[in-house]
């Protein structure tokens, strides 16, 4: 291993600067060590592989007979547009399964020919994907 003292020799002497090449700029130089990633998208796709979806969850007997008592008093309202909190089923659009979601609002129309509830708001929940209904 050289000490520093065995630099002795060139540590005085000037900086080299080509004559054939123009002086580089410290943000080229720099881009030189720049991270390279040869697999361009990977990365993205290692995170939706890891992002994790909930299974979709089929209500029971019970539970789809509580859901249709509920939908059918919420008819009976509607015309009142009242508030009413929805536990409802997203399928995911890239993967299998989905998630839930819980959204508050008024109620604007609920289409029992189409068979969706639609929120003030814009949301749209088809009746099958419903989980639970709370009036407010």
């Amino acid at each position: 291993m050289r000490s520093v003292d065995s630099y002795d020799d060139i540590i005085d002497l000037p900086h080299h600067v080509s004559a054939n090449r123009p002086h580089m700029s410290v943000y080229d130089r720099a881009a030189q060590f720049s991270p390279f990633a040869a697999l361009k998208g990977y990365d993205d796709e290692i995170d939706e592989a890891a992002r994790l979806t909930e299974s979709k969850i089929e209500p029971d007997g019970a539970r789809a007979e509580e859901l249709n008592e509920k939908l059918l008093l919420l008819a009976e309202q509607a015309d009142a547009h009242p508030v009413v909190r929805l536990t409802y089923f997203v399928p995911d659009g890239k993967k299998s399964g989905g998630a839930y979601l819980t959204k508050e609002d008024a109620l604007r129309k609920l289409d029992a020919d189409d068979r969706k509830i639609i929120l003030r708001c814009g949301t749209v929940v088809p009746f099958e994907n419903i989980w639970e209904i709370e009036l407010k």
